[in-house]
């Protein structure tokens, strides 16, 4: 308990530290836009890509595998772990954006990120290094913008990846 304590402690320090850094107003604009590209319509519309140009191919079943996977961790990390996200928890302070629900851990944007991030890269290795750089962007943009602390995102980006890892085993490795 005492761990997690000191974690979350550390987690408001960097959270406060960024919320009112100079640059925080010059990052909210592009904040919203890359939060936006995490919210789900680009995988369906990828998937759908997929499937008109492969048809279900072992690469999309591992990708619908992956959702099929994170989808329901990811809902019953959030309703079982039940932490407040940043404006539940610090006096004074408003996120920019509404989220749309009531807990922050885990972040499905970001989880969901590093997990097509690993999926497609996989599938074109020379984009894994900037699908990664937008991941990390995705899960960046959800802290600017007020609705995740950074260890939130830390760890959804280590599920994402594990999610796509263990997919892949399925149906490509």
């Amino acid at each position: 308990m005492k761990l997690l304590y000191s974690i979350h402690k550390y987690d408001v320090s960097l959270f406060t530290w960024l919320i009112n850094a100079r640059m925080h107003a010059t990052l909210t604009k592009s904040a919203r836009h890359i939060s936006k590209t995490g919210d789900g319509p680009l995988y369906g519309f990828i998937g759908s890509l997929l499937y008109w140009s492969e048809g279900l191919s072992p690469f999309l079943q591992a990708i619908l595998l992956a959702f099929v996977i994170e989808r329901p961790l990811y809902f019953v990390l959030k309703n079982s772990l039940r932490r407040n996200r940043p404006q539940a928890t610090l006096q004074n302070f408003r996120s920019i954006i509404t989220p749309s629900d009531q807990f922050s851990f885990p972040s499905g944007h970001t989880s969901a990120a590093f997990m097509m991030a690993t999926l497609l890269g996989f599938y074109c290795m020379p984009l894994m290094i900037p699908l990664y750089c937008w991941a990390a962007l995705v899960g960046f943009s959800r802290v600017v913008l007020g609705v995740h602390f950074p260890t939130d995102t830390l760890v959804d980006a280590i599920l994402g990846i594990g999610t796509a890892l263990f997919s892949l085993g399925h149906f490509i490795i």
